[in-house]
């Protein structure tokens, strides 16, 4: 009798230390987070915006936690260009389609709102797999739509569900009407334009082609390599350290561009949207590393 009613005091006093632990453990957790934001704020405290002197219209800096370093004209809508593939890329992948199925580029892929060249002539063939990635590094426009029309439905379908996924990620001041960003009806704010980054960010694929410098295709039976080079320029500067990235460019929207980089040993996204001159993103971008670097202390 009195074994069973040790024994039983020993389970009831067990039960509660386990009852306890478990909200001391949240409490300890919640703490740390709590503790990492208030580190990252005293981390930004040294920099001033007013020494960044930046060319872009809109540009936005954001840490790993949420917090905006840098902010300048964030929250109006604006085209964003070929920025815009980043939702073709996730669209596609999201469909879970043959990605080694072998497309066929056609009439229907040509650019009729702007009428731009492409290097991909009609019955040049790539699997999706490879139009992902030139449309990706290469700002490939008939990639694009050659995408969009293969998908299940064709391009209006793809289109509304470019907008659903948009809504998704809470992009509410966004707004999609094609694939590859020619339309300049294709709009989001720079605050858009992070969460549509960060969600890039899970999908392996897109962070592997857009921060891979040069790629071979082959898309004709009768030719050799067809050799297709990154837009931005800054993967081939070993200054910077990039985990994502977009280039874009419209005469509406401007010279755009998007990253994940690695500065001060934060990671960061970076938006610069609507900046006028072929180098300025790329200016404004090192403008960013250099006053950062020399504010930052550590």
């Amino acid at each position: 009798m009195d074994r069973t009613l040790v024994l039983c005091a020993l389970l009831a006093s067990l039960l509660t230390a386990t009852v306890i632990a478990e909200p001391l453990q949240i409490a300890s957790l919640q703490t740390s987070a709590m503790a990492g934001n208030s580190l990252s704020n005293r981390h930004w405290a040294d920099l001033n915006p007013g020494k960044l002197k930046l060319k872009s219209a809109s540009a936005l800096i954001v840490d790993s936690l949420g917090n905006e370093v840098y902010a300048k004209q964030v929250d109006q809508p604006m085209p964003i260009a070929s920025i815009t593939k980043l939702m073709t890329a996730m669209v596609i992948l999201d469909a879970s389609l043959p990605m080694k199925e072998r497309i066929s580029i056609t009439k229907d892929d040509r650019d009729l709102i702007k009428h731009t060249g492409s290097r991909l002539k009609y019955g040049a063939t790539l699997t999706r797999d490879e139009l992902v990635r030139v449309m990706l590094m290469a700002s490939e426009n008939r990639a694009a739509n050659a995408l969009a029309r293969t998908f299940p439905g064709g391009k209006t379908a793809f289109i509304d569900t470019m907008n659903r996924k948009a809504r998704e990620l809470g992009m509410n001041d966004s707004r999609f009407a094609g694939p590859a960003g020619l339309n300049p009806e294709n709009i989001a704010s720079a605050r858009d334009v992070v969460k549509m980054v960060q969600a890039s960010l899970d999908y392996p694929l897109i962070r592997e082609a857009t921060t891979t410098r040069s790629i071979g295709v082959y898309p004709y039976k009768k030719s050799g390599e067809l050799r297709y080079n990154n837009t931005n320029r800054l993967l081939r500067n070993e200054a910077w350290s990039i985990e994502i990235s977009k280039t874009g460019y419209l005469r509406e929207a401007g010279r755009c561009l998007t990253m994940q980089v690695e500065l001060v040993d934060e990671p960061l996204i970076i938006v610069l949207l609507n900046s006028y001159g072929k180098l300025t993103p790329y200016g404004d971008s090192n403008r960013i590393r250099k006053w950062m670097e020399n504010q930052v202390k550590g």
